[in-house]
């Protein structure tokens, strides 16, 4: 480690996780000049990358250089200068407690997985300090659909780190012209950002669903900011941080476009589908979901108010009714902004 300062180039890079996101950012370093190993839990995904080059289960019509390979070894992508963790964030604990004992030393880890952990309300981060530790260690978060990433579209990321000599090293390994890392110092921040805006893109979706009108999402957006930014400052974060790329900004991309899986899961309930039904048929995970209850169980611990998150965990998760939910945020009593 050398905080701060030069480090060696980052040429390997492992992707852990075969879905959507990990498929995408593989396409992306390989596009950068990196050697790329992608672990998938699906035996059919592997093949499809190694023998098709192409990901149909999760990423379906994208091609992937050849020289990407895939593996079903954790310990082959972990072999790596720096890990990229791409797995839902409810399983990055036991992913990153199975990957520990073939991390080389020093090795670079960055979170891609937005969340916070259900059973414990730990931050990723903090999971991955403690199963990871001696690993420089950072968070790529923000406003970024996998098919427009691996496409070449033009995107913009935070990259967050205590470490700028990594953080550095990072963006040179994974930043092209069109995939633009920014680089930040708030991992909690930009953490917090990327949990609670997949819980406030299903809010969104269910006023859109519910046929609610533009005036009332622009208000969920930016009362939800003002949630975000309380949770991120009792965690230890900053405002500022919030108003970038991985607050303000994806949340506002995830909550005004249906290709968000949770926008477009808000949406179907907004409409009248149970949750049962609306993941019933899907393969893909909505975070927001898991992230609903843990967010909420989090601000209670912490004494922070976000009743548009609390409303949403009811809906999901304690049989709530939608339009009792949002009466009730109606109701409450008005206040200085």
């Amino acid at each position: 480690m050398n905080p701060g300062g030069r480090r060696a180039a980052l040429q390997r890079i492992g992707i852990i996780g075969g879905g959507a996101w990990g498929t995408a950012l593989a396409v992306t370093a390989r596009r950068a000049g990196r050697d790329v190993v992608l672990w998938a839990r699906e035996a059919e995904v592997v093949a499809a990358i190694n023998e098709r080059h192409e990901n149909p289960l999760f990423l379906p019509g994208i091609a992937i250089d050849a020289a990407v390979a895939a593996t079903g070894d954790l310990a082959t992508a972990a072999a790596a200068d720096a890990v990229l963790l791409v797995v839902p964030a409810q399983h990055l604990r036991a992913i990153a407690g199975a990957i520990a004992p073939s991390l080389p030393p020093g090795t670079a880890v960055v979170i891609c997985a937005k969340g916070v952990e259900e059973t414990s309300g730990a931050l990723l981060s903090e999971i991955a300090a403690a199963a990871l530790p001696g690993n420089g260690l950072a968070v790529l978060s923000g406003p970024t659909f996998a098919g427009e990433v691996a496409r070449g579209l033009p995107t913009a990321v935070t990259l967050a780190t205590a470490d700028p000599g990594l953080g550095r090293a990072l963006i040179v390994a994974l930043g092209t012209r069109s995939f633009r890392p920014y680089l930040g110092d708030d991992v909690v921040g930009a953490e917090i950002g990327g949990a609670v805006k997949n819980v406030l893109a299903i809010a969104c979706g269910i006023v859109a669903g519910r046929r609610l009108g533009d005036n009332a999402r622009a208000a969920l957006i930016t009362r939800g900011l003002a949630e975000m930014v309380r949770l991120a400052r009792a965690k230890g974060g900053r405002a500022e941080t919030l108003m970038g790329l991985s607050g303000l900004g994806d949340l506002t991309l995830t909550c005004t476009a249906l290709q968000s899986r949770n926008h477009s899961l808000g949406f179907a309930l907004g409409e009248g589908k149970t949750l049962a039904e609306i993941l019933g048929s899907r393969r893909s995970i909505a975070e927001g979901v898991s992230s609903a209850a843990a967010v909420s169980a989090l601000a209670r611990r912490l004494a922070v108010d976000m009743p548009i998150v609390a409303a949403v965990d009811a809906i999901l998760h304690r049989g709530a009714a939608i339009d009792e939910s949002i009466a009730g945020l109606l109701a409450r009593p008005f206040r200085d902004e």
